[in-house]
């Protein structure tokens, strides 16, 4: 069965038929999990088994997983650090740094896998300008070459727990102080400003075959008038084009304030997001909303995408029971575990 281009989320801890009726649309291609969608390991690992018997096993399942404030299963799992406070780390012991930046995406990978999933949506690679609240302490760094850095070593945690990288957001939501998911954000900085640090950390990312990256729902009014998820500037000359990137693009949340310049009708705003290059889209928290968009997109198949999608699933099958019984996962739970505790502490890494 085909990869549609819509990704959406369901309503709760199981499946409903109207979750169920949704996922055997042929537009969709991918479900994304909330916390209102854990209640514990078991019930988790059935609610996978059920999205995936419902379509079958090539629907990509997701979650935003980065760690600090945005950890959506939380009972069970790993507790992780923010990735900024891998970045305070970074100032002291860069080496140290880098390595608990992979140990802690291998732990989350690793975690997430065992129960099912493909992938989460990490890391974020914007830059803590100090200006973003909703950025904030998701970013590891200011530095360019320092976000670079951790982040390319998260993504190599994620790769070797079996899940694929989805560097966020394109290029760059650090330096506007709007919420995206309330506001418009406008971004009028110059290119070479942005070339330079924003896009420092993803254009090196790109040239280490990231797997894929999701676009910002922020104008660069000097560039052009569309958020960066809606313009075929940023997608198709720029991303595409000059940074020769070749993976997954994924449209942030169309539900998303930032997202209604392209569009006041859900429907135009995915049209316009695949236009403009996105590979797949997702509509989050609005039921009616991705009804109207999977309806109007009935029928459209890209072989590319599909192509391109296919990377996203997840490797490496272990089980929960086996991922505990793992020296590794002790070790590494441990370090993180006495990291939160004591950020002064020498790690055994």
């Amino acid at each position: 069965m085909t990869l549609g281009p819509v990704m959406l989320d369901i309503e709760g801890i199981e499946l409903n038929q109207e979750d169920k009726d949704l996922l055997a649309h042929p537009a969709v291609g991918g479900v994304i999990l909330f916390t209102r969608n854990y209640e514990n390991i078991t019930q988790l690992e059935l609610l996978v088994q059920n999205i995936r018997n419902a379509r079958g096993d090539n629907l990509l399942i997701a979650v935003d997983h980065e760690g600090g404030r945005v950890q959506r299963f939380i009972e069970g799992f790993t507790r992780l650090p923010a990735m900024g406070r891998i970045g305070q780390l970074y100032e002291k012991t860069p080496k140290v740094a880098k390595q608990l930046s992979k140990d802690v995406a291998w732990l989350m990978a690793s975690e997430l896998r065992s129960v099912g999933l493909d992938f989460s949506f990490a890391p974020v690679v914007d830059l803590d300008y100090g200006r973003c609240d909703v950025i904030g302490d998701r970013a590891f760094h200011s530095n360019p070459q320092a976000v670079y850095e951790l982040a390319h070593a998260f993504c190599q945690g994620m790769d070797e727990a079996g899940m694929a990288s989805v560097a966020k957001h394109f290029p760059g939501h650090g330096s506007v102080k709007e919420d995206s998911h309330i506001d418009i954000p406008v971004d009028d900085r110059e290119y070479g400003s942005i070339y330079q640090n924003d896009i420092h950390p993803f254009r090196l990312l790109i040239q280490e075959n990231l797997a894929a990256i999701m676009p910002a729902h922020v104008i660069y009014d000097k560039l052009d008038k569309q958020p960066a998820g809606f313009s075929p500037y940023w997608l198709k000359t720029v991303l595409r084009g000059q940074l020769n990137f070749r993976g997954v693009i994924f449209s942030d949340d169309l539900n998303m304030h930032g997202a209604s310049v392209a569009g006041e009708h859900y429907p135009d705003r995915a049209a316009a997001a695949i236009q403009a290059g996105c590979d797949m889209i997702l509509v989050c928290n609005n039921r009616p909303a991705a009804i109207e968009i999977v309806d109007s997109l009935h029928g459209h198949i890209d072989p590319v995408s599909m192509m391109r999608l296919a990377r996203m699933h997840g490797r490496h099958n272990t089980s929960w029971q086996e991922l505990k019984k793992m020296q590794k996962w002790h070790q590494v739970s441990k370090n993180i575990q006495n990291y939160l505790d004591d950020p002064n502490l020498e790690l055994n890494i």
